[in-house]
């Protein structure tokens, strides 16, 4: 019943179904988990892409830094006082 298989077949053709299905996942898992690097990236030289990686790193730094500067309110001027300070 539960591991016999039986005059049709059945337990074999759910042995193929399952290692059909797992083999799928695999493939699937592996083809996405090597990103976009595995693909070429046509009209892009590596100069472009660097240039591109080190803007999106200034433009995220000028994010968080702006982020902090508003937690720790240093983000505007105090308003404690009615003259300005030199």
């Amino acid at each position: 019943m539960g591991g016999l298989p039986d005059g049709n077949g059945e337990y074999i053709m759910r042995n193929k179904i399952t290692v059909s299905l797992l083999g799928a996942v695999l493939l699937t898992l592996a083809v996405l988990s090597t990103g976009c690097g595995f693909f070429a990236q046509p009209g892009k030289t590596p100069a472009e892409v660097h240039r591109q990686h080190v803007r999106v790193l200034k433009i995220n730094h000028q994010q968080l830094m702006a982020d902090v500067d508003k937690v720790l309110l240093i983000d505007k001027p105090s308003t404690l006082m009615n003259r300005r300070m030199p």
